[in-house]
């Protein structure tokens, strides 16, 4: 099970309990509910490792992007020198290569924008529903306190 779903098992442990009447208080098998707490402590660490692997795709992306745009680049610089050589275009070639490289950063600016995006998508959602178990932890252990 997943950590929402662990949290969600534990809640609904919780709303079934017996109750003590005048006092409301539930009586509640402890050894079950800390056989799911370390559950979820043992699926926490999961949750941590694909954070990390987001960050480190997007990390990948960004530098796939950047070696992208740099082979274009020199493909536009090695197709400047070639048409050199051809004095009478050689105008046109700087106009190309001019025009090539500025695709190849524009390509590259956007690429590496979409995956800051989707990395910060994701990032944002696996914040999301760690801050969210967290206050369920938070709220069940006051609870349980009570």
């Amino acid at each position: 099970m997943e950590i929402l779903e662990l949290i969600e098992v534990l809640e609904d442990k919780i709303d079934q309990s017996m109750t003590i009447p005048f006092w409301g208080k539930g009586i509640i098998d402890k050894d079950e509910l800390m056989d799911m707490l370390q559950e979820i402590r043992v699926k926490f660490p999961e949750e941590m490792k694909q954070a990390k692997w987001i960050k480190e795709e997007r990390q990948r992306i960004i530098a796939d992007a950047q070696k992208e745009a740099a082979a274009i680049i020199q493909g536009a610089e090695d197709k400047i020198v070639a048409l050199i050589n051809e004095h009478e275009i050689t105008k046109q070639a700087y106009e190309q290569a001019n025009s090539i490289i500025e695709k190849a950063q524009s390509n590259s600016h956007e690429i590496r924008l979409g995956a800051n995006q989707y990395a910060d998508d994701l990032l944002r959602q696996v914040e999301e529903e760690l801050v969210a178990v967290a206050d369920t932890i938070r709220n069940n252990r006051k609870e349980l306190k009570k």
